[in-house]
């Protein structure tokens, strides 16, 4: 019986682990290969960190637009898409779920499109802070914590009501 029981439990835990899904990083990079967000849910040393920026922004730019949007790199796999000038990109491990990968990405668009009103580079260049917090409130430590796009829109816009209070108060001092 103690046989049957720890196998169900490891089935369930090895089930379980399926379903997690972990980014490694979310990479922003322009056609012209200059990095516009780099996020990083795994520790790494700042040489490693540049090593694959470099690499995979390589790898993604020098990719024709008909070819498949997911990539083998070293230990990982590569999801990308672009959206007009930018290319959003993401490591995963090699067992994650590519079409998932491609729906947060999409999402994350999307979230942007509705904060900035359809987002372009220079949105994200001059409110690059914006799209860490709206990326934070999506994704945890690589795992997506909240899907729905009201939900993020609502906190987000609720922080800047919060940081426009702030600078009124600070501008009365």
């Amino acid at each position: 019986m103690d046989e049957l029981e720890s196998g169900n439990s490891k089935s369930s835990q090895e089930h379980h682990q399926q379903e997690e899904h972990h980014i490694n990083y979310v990479l922003l990079v322009s056609r012209q290969g200059k990095t516009r967000l780099a996020k990083w849910f795994t520790t790494m040393s700042p040489k490693e960190k540049t090593k694959i920026i470099k690499d995979v922004t390589q790898l993604v730019l020098s990719r024709r637009t008909k070819m498949c949007n997911f990539l083998e790199y070293k230990d990982t796999k590569v999801i990308y898409r672009r959206y007009a000038s930018l290319f959003f990109i993401t490591g995963i491990d090699p067992n994650d779920n590519e079409l998932l990968t491609l729906e947060i990405i999409h999402r994350y668009v999307e979230v942007l499109d509705r904060y900035f009103g359809n987002v372009c580079e220079l949105d994200l260049i001059f409110n690059f802070h914006r799209a860490y917090f709206i990326l934070d409130e999506l994704l945890i430590a690589g795992e997506m914590q909240e899907s729905s796009k009201k939900t993020v829109l609502r906190v987000i816009t609720q922080q800047d009501a919060m940081e426009e209070e702030e600078a009124k108060e600070e501008a009365k001092k």
